[in-house]
């Protein structure tokens, strides 16, 4: 059974849906107004988003995502994982208030695995908000559903890394605020596999680093987040830039990765709902044959079909959020990877109702259903394809039985569920 909030997170909570109704929401046509374009595009951006983190700031609702962390709110997994719902139901309410990707996980990475020197000159600016960051682990020239594949490098030279390759889908490079990338690249090409990896810290101003151009998601731009395609050309930064240690990045990656699953599958929850309160509007203002559209053919189906798949993601991811806070991030790894799974295909599905609900108008840029089926699509590839998560999911299954010496299978009494 799942536990309730605690009073602290349940009042958060309450005060994080009314932020999002009564401030968020509202602002949303004008954030997308004051894009600018042409040259213009990736050199500003709306400055309604300063307005609200103001606002949020002196609500007390500010970097709310860091779990057993001096820098947090003190919230669990769990908790947290109700506030991104909320967030998700707005899509700037999470930067509005200093808790969007890929901010958050470079945070938590640089509060956990950073030095003083790294949390002065870089966790301190983004806990305030000052500037953003991005997050290069994907390549062009690889299939990155498998990282070992990585062939950017770092070399040490006396004092200094050399960093060559490319990145892209580097999500947040485009924002002019973007001041820092931690960078993911093979440093010991000798050692096992899963130990030739570090993650380095690289300024974006640094000689050498260079936004090929950026890249687009079913004709979106995403502007001024963005996802750049960079070049990263004879790069030198000094050594202390490492974080954790040589050949560390997976350790890093792992330990980043699980709570940016949960807040993503949450925020997807949180987006599905409104995808349906739209579907439903729709369905019973719209008439057509003589009856509103949620009277005909298997309408009724769809929006009770959304509703039970939408609730079932939701008490997956809380749980596999619970398990996090309880028994730690390696035992919910099936969990884990099958919320990355369930709820970003679960969101696409209702958002794809959703949009033949409202007909024509549902791919028009009159309703945000296109732009968000988008996002969501997008979702499923990001933090790792599907294809890669239900193998784990797999192999993890398969490894509560043996095959013995004579060929029968027997269970290895290692289940848990």
């Amino acid at each position: 059974m799942l536990p309730e909030l605690r009073p602290e997170a349940a009042d958060l909570l309450n005060r994080v849906n009314d932020f999002v109704t009564n401030e968020c929401l509202p602002k949303e046509e004008v954030f997308e107004s004051q894009i600018k374009d042409g040259d213009e595009r990736w050199n500003s951006y709306p400055s309604v988003i300063d307005d609200l983190k103001e606002k949020a700031k002196s609500l007390g609702l500010w970097n709310l995502f860091l779990p057993e962390s001096e820098f947090g709110a003190g919230l669990t997994n769990y908790e947290y994982s109700h506030l991104a719902e909320a967030m998700g139901v707005c899509h700037i309410s999470s930067e509005a208030m200093n808790c969007s990707a890929p901010d958050t996980g470079n945070m938590e990475v640089i509060a956990r695995y950073g030095n003083e020197q790294h949390q002065k000159e870089w966790l301190q600016p983004l806990l305030n908000g000052k500037i953003r960051s991005a997050f290069g682990m994907t390549e062009p020239g690889v299939a990155s559903s498998d990282a070992t594949n990585m062939r950017a490098t770092a070399v040490l030279d006396g004092d200094e890394y050399v960093i060559n390759g490319e990145k892209w889908w580097t999500s947040g490079a485009g924002d002019p605020r973007c001041k820092i990338i931690i960078f993911m690249c093979v440093t010991n090409p000798d050692n096992a596999k899963h130990q030739r990896h570090s993650m380095i810290l690289v300024p974006m101003d640094t000689e050498g680093v260079e936004i090929e151009k950026m890249m687009h998601v079913f004709g979106y731009d995403d502007a001024p987040h963005g996802h750049a395609h960079m070049k990263f050309t004879n790069v030198r930064v000094p050594k202390e830039n490492l974080l954790l240690g040589e050949g560390r990045g997976f350790e890093i990656a792992q330990g980043r990765l699980g709570p940016g699953r949960i807040h993503h599958c949450m925020r997807a929850i949180g987006l599905g709902e409104r995808a349906l309160a739209m579907m439903c509007k729709q369905s019973l203002s719209r008439v057509a044959f003589g009856k509103p559209l949620a009277r005909l053919g298997g309408n009724m189906d769809i929006i009770a079909n959304s509703r039970i798949e939408l609730d079932q993601a939701r008490l997956l991811t809380l749980k596999a959020a619970h398990m996090m806070d309880t028994v730690g991030n390696k035992v919910a790894a099936s969990e884990i990877a099958q919320i990355k799974v369930v709820a970003p295909n679960v969101v696409c599905d209702i958002l794809d109702r959703a949009i033949q609900m409202h007909g024509g108008a549902g791919v028009s840029q009159g309703y945000p259903l296109a732009s968000m089926y988008a996002h969501m699509r997008t979702l499923r590839l990001a933090d790792g394809p599907d294809e890669v998560h239900r193998r784990a999911v797999a192999r993890h299954e398969l490894g509560k039985y043996t095959v013995n010496e004579a060929g029968e299978v027997e269970s290895s009494n290692i289940a848990r569920n």
